[in-house]
């Protein structure tokens, strides 16, 4: 069997991994995000949770994919305590890195469709009104071979690199194009807090109001900033995991995944600073929700001056964040087949383009020629329904099995996670969260899974909340089946 590969430097490493964690849920969710509770407040409360809810997960999923120096396919397999059930979380690890690229890569797609509508002046060479701009996302939606061709560049492109290998092509070309989005970043939120009028905005966005806060409900806005953190950093289906297989020991898994987390922090506040400001300075509602991306601006583009190249510029830095994150799914999926099977990383590249062109189409349909499927409800599509699983059940449901996989007695054990998160130079694991990582995060989380149910379907009625509040309960009661199995001997690690 060949060596397992390894990043050629710890910049590569720490870009790679924030290029998974930065995607469209920095630069798309968290703005408006910001727009719907209050700015500067939401912010706030948004650091906080990370820190404190976030991070400690994203350390267990490195250690645990530097500890086995295998993907989520076989990792808890190799750690896992003889005569346990930690390995069959595998399965539903890999499903969850499948379903992600079903809508992943369509959305991949419209950022680069974006970008070429923008570079040739479709929004800017004549003025439309803003209804004529969301004409033109409604025909791009009911058009599946427009969705199709672009879907299809997103995987060939994000595939092709993860061909190369991990040094010359996932490390090599993610840290250009993480160079890139931090560039291009940064000029776009120079431009957009320069606009006329668009101090009121940069106040909304830097200024707390807690007084606004309280109106809105202190509770829906506090939920929404820990819903917010625990997601934007992908981890529990092993995305993170693989690329701490691929480290050395020389640094320890707790400075990096510090160093990761602020610059996916950063990527999200420079983010709102783009668009909050801009939304301001033409009287747009910054709470605008999904639609913002999409239509909000570029209407705004289409009335700016240089219109043309800021919303280029604008969907380039789209590009970037959405094909940094497919790229980094990609080479956990291939990692799949090469642990289970022994594949070669071709063979690996060439079965799953076909593969995920296939699983991807049943979400491009589902804004068309399917759109009479509503699995969620009325309004709904197939793209919501496979979100909302991977969103709301795999994300949360995985960080119960890396974080008690652990901290348990029966898992890997705190002893062994402790000693590989802290091997190395650089920050350490504070031991003192054993309790808190033990008792009181599981317990979070789990009341952020069964909250996230409830606010899906409590509108819909009683019809549609009772069964699905219902299938929550049984994915929950799977996971503790999965973590509660007693090894055949006592584990002496803990």
């Amino acid at each position: 069997m060949n060596a397992r590969e390894k990043f050629g430097s710890r910049l590569g490493f720490i870009l790679v991994s924030a290029g998974c964690a930065v995607g469209l849920g920095n630069v798309w969710k968290f703005p408006y995000m910001c727009g719907q509770y209050g700015g500067a407040a939401f912010i706030l409360i948004y650091l906080v949770f990370l820190a404190i809810l976030g991070f400690p997960i994203m350390v267990c999923e490195f250690s645990v994919g530097r500890g086995s120096q295998k993907s989520v396919a076989t990792s808890f397999l190799d750690l896992e305590p003889k005569g346990t059930r930690w390995h069959r979380y595998g399965y539903m690890g890999m499903a969850g890195n499948y379903l992600l690229m079903m809508f992943y890569t369509m959305v991949a797609g419209w950022m680069l469709y974006y970008c070429y509508r923008c570079i040739t002046g479709e929004f800017t060479n004549t003025r439309l009104s803003a209804a004529e701009v969301e004409e033109k996302f409604q025909w791009m939606l009911s058009n599946p071979g427009i969705l199709t061709i672009w879907m299809i560049l997103a995987i060939l492109l994000s595939f092709g690199i993860c061909s190369l290998g991990v040094q010359k092509g996932v490390e090599k070309i993610t840290k250009f194009m993480m160079i890139c989005l931090l560039g291009l970043i940064i000029v776009l939120a120079v431009h957009s807090i320069t606009l006329p009028g668009a101090k009121a905005g940069i106040e909304f966005y830097l200024i707390p109001n807690f007084a606004e806060m309280k109106e809105m409900g202190i509770g829906n806005v506090i939920f929404g900033a820990m819903s917010q953190a625990f997601f934007t950093l992908s981890i529990g289906i092993g995305s993170m995991a693989i690329f701490g297989s691929y480290l050395d020991k020389e640094r320890s898994l707790t400075g990096e995944a510090f160093s990761i987390t602020l610059l996916d922090t950063f990527v999200a506040l420079m983010a709102g600073l783009i668009i909050i400001p801009a939304c301001f300075s033409y009287g747009i509602e910054p709470g605008a929700g999904p639609s913002l991306i999409f239509i909000t601006l570029p209407n705004i583009f289409n009335q700016m001056a240089g219109g043309r190249i800021w919303g280029s510029l604008f969907f380039l830095f789209l590009s970037f964040a959405a094909l940094s994150t497919v790229v980094a799914v990609f080479e956990n999926i291939i990692s799949f087949a090469i642990d289970l099977w022994g594949w070669t990383r071709k063979k690996a590249v060439l079965v799953n383009i076909a593969v995920v062109i296939l699983l991807s189409m049943p979400c491009i349909l589902g804004f068309n020629l399917l759109s009479g499927i509503q699995p969620l409800g009325a309004g709904s599509n197939i793209m919501d329904m496979e979100d909302f699983l991977v969103s709301n059940n795999l994300l949360p449901l995985g960080s119960i099995v890396y974080l008690t996989f652990c901290t348990k007695a029966n898992g890997w054990g705190w002893n062994a996670f402790i000693e590989e998160a802290n091997s190395g130079k650089g920050l350490g694991f504070p031991k003192k969260l054993r309790w808190y990582m033990t008792y009181i995060l599981p317990l979070i989380i789990v009341v952020i899974y069964l909250k996230g149910y409830y606010d899906k379907f409590v509108e819909q009625g009683l019809q549609y909340l009772i069964p699905w509040m219902m299938v929550a309960l049984v994915f929950l009661g799977i996971i503790i089946w999965m973590i509660t199995g007693k090894p055949e001997k006592k584990d002496s690690q803990t």
